[in-house]
């Protein structure tokens, strides 16, 4: 098959579907591949470097759309365009089908095909077709970018002697790839970061991130079912909504960067960062709204805009994002669509099998064989995201957790009495039948193992490798007491202190060999 990417038309689009790198990797499953001339150069690809990778380079649109049979494309294809696809043709990009309904029917109607990147299925199997998180990677690192540019602060906290800056404080709302890559980007550059998300469950990867997930008091009932909609969102309740809002109200006096990337799936974008948030923010605050091409998550978002607000907080409405990264949005984009043209051509062998079965094909497919295949039905396999979330811990007060532990200090002080009652019992049934001399010595062995297991049992784990250098120290005093014992009378005691010299003695060569090496670790080379 030819496969074609012309230059896109979009207003500001600097993106290409393919790459040199790409392209060769395309010829491999045996098509050929075909370019309009200067469709690269925005991204940093010039003709020469798809002539040399082995792209033919074609002078017009029309010229490349009469002779290619997949069109690749970024930006959905625009009335001219669209002309073209006629009936054996397919066009592979991001479409919106839910968004863009009469352009699906005249897709239906002149018998092409389309497969819509922005409805790639959420499973496993597809994530390096995941065209929309490669995207969503990029705009999230990006937004935090603009907002620096705007914000005109430090990030990080400094202490000079010009004075104290404090750190810059930012709010992410929506923890998916794009929240995710933002609050990794805030975090890095030093700011404290606050996130927010309708799912529970993604507390502890924002966490782990280094930010502070802000928690909400609710019911089980008010809370959306995120894991109904392979991952995303679900549209939240009124009551969840409402204390959603209220929390953000009480945020807003404090924040200085707030970024929303809130998206509902075929719905207009939820409204979170209403005005009067706004008008609570102080001056030279800066919105970074990643929804606005969906009308927005903040109330004055202007799409493709920037603007500032009567109390002089920006508000970036832009929608280029990826576009302002080309080179590597174009890069991760062209892999998308190389992977999914790998799955349409099984065999290698440049034969395009359009294989309704597939799940992610079936998912992304919209339109196919003057049939309209939109919407998909559910994926057979579970989606990446599903998960249970976990019940939120309540956080116990000074005096509760003072009772917990004078409670477990009762609970063990008994466990050791009984312990000792115990031994006790044992080693006065054993002094009824063995010598007096023999019983010195057990008695010492066996106060030794208890002291040696209440001083390193109770010490956390991540500590017992610094301890090497006590134990070892432990053992030279064992090794001192069992060669004074070496020249008893009793065979047995000779036999327990040769042991002890043998077995100490590993332990102490032993350990220093490991508390070499482990140092080794941590030497610059």
């Amino acid at each position: 098959m030819k496969i074609g990417a012309p230059k896109e038309i979009f207003e500001g689009e600097a993106r290409v579907a393919m790459t040199p790198d790409s392209a060769k990797l395309l010829q491999k499953l045996g098509h050929t591949c075909m370019i309009e001339t200067g469709a690269g150069m925005r991204a940093g690809f010039s003709d020469k470097a798809y002539t040399d990778a082995g792209v033919e380079v074609v002078k017009t649109t029309a010229a490349l759309f009469g002779a290619a049979d997949v069109i690749v494309k970024v930006r959905g294809p625009d009335p001219a365009e669209a002309k073209q696809l006629v009936a054996g043709k397919t066009l592979i990009s991001f479409f919106w089908p839910a968004q863009n309904a009469e352009l699906l029917e005249q897709m239906k109607a002149q018998g092409s095909s389309v497969i819509a990147m922005d409805m790639v299925p959420r499973i496993s199997r597809a994530q390096k077709m995941d065209a929309l998180s490669s995207m969503a990677n990029i705009a999230g690192y990006r937004a935090v970018i603009e907002a620096g540019n705007n914000f005109g602060r430090f990030f990080t906290g400094q202490v000079t002697a010009a004075g104290k800056v404090p750190p810059a404080k930012v709010l992410v709302v929506g923890a998916g790839v794009a929240g995710l890559a933002a609050i990794g980007t805030a975090t890095s550059l030093g700011a404290i970061t606050y996130a927010f998300d309708v799912r529970p469950e993604v507390a502890e990867q924002i966490e782990s991130m280094g930010a502070e997930f802000v928690y909400l008091e609710f019911d089980a009932s008010e809370l959306p079912d995120g894991a109904e909609t392979g991952g995303y969102a679900a549209p939240s309740t009124p009551e969840f909504q409402a204390k959603q809002l209220a929390k953000f109200r009480e945020l807003a006096p404090d924040i200085d960067i707030v970024i929303t990337t809130a998206l509902i799936p075929g719905r207009p974008a939820p409204k979170l960062w209403t005005k009067d948030m706004v008008e609570l923010m102080k001056p030279g605050s800066v919105v970074i709204d990643l929804a606005a091409e969906r009308g927005g998550n903040c109330d004055l978002t202007v799409m493709d805009e920037k603007i500032v607000s009567d109390n002089g907080v920006t508000i970036v409405g832009y929608t280029d994002f990826p576009s302002r990264m080309a080179a590597q949005a174009s890069t991760l984009y062209s892999n998308n669509i190389r992977h999914m043209l790998a799955d349409l051509t099984p065999g290698k062998d440049g034969v395009i099998n359009h294989n309704m079965e597939d799940d992610v094909i079936r998912g992304a497919t919209v339109a196919h064989q003057g049939e309209i295949t939109f919407p998909p039905p559910p994926p057979k396999v579970a989606a990446i995201a599903v998960q249970k979330p976990k019940p939120k811990v309540k956080e116990l007060t000074p005096e509760e957790r003072r009772a917990n532990e004078v409670a477990a200090f009762k609970t063990q002080t008994r466990n050791q009495v009984g312990l000792l009652a115990i031994s006790g019992g044992l080693l006065l049934l054993a002094g009824l039948f063995t010598p007096a001399s023999f019983m010195s010595h057990f008695i010492v062995f066996v106060l030794a193992c208890y002291v040696g297991f209440q001083v390193i049992w109770k010490v956390s784990h991540s500590l017992h490798t610094p301890l090497m250098a006590v134990t070892n120290a432990i053992s030279s005093i064992i090794i001192l007491g069992a060669l004074l014992q070496i020249g008893s009378s009793s065979a047995l005691v000779v036999i327990l202190a040769g042991l002890s010299v043998l077995m100490a003695g590993i332990n102490i060569f032993g350990g220093f060999m490991v508390t070499r090496r482990m140092l080794a670790m941590f030497q610059k080379s």
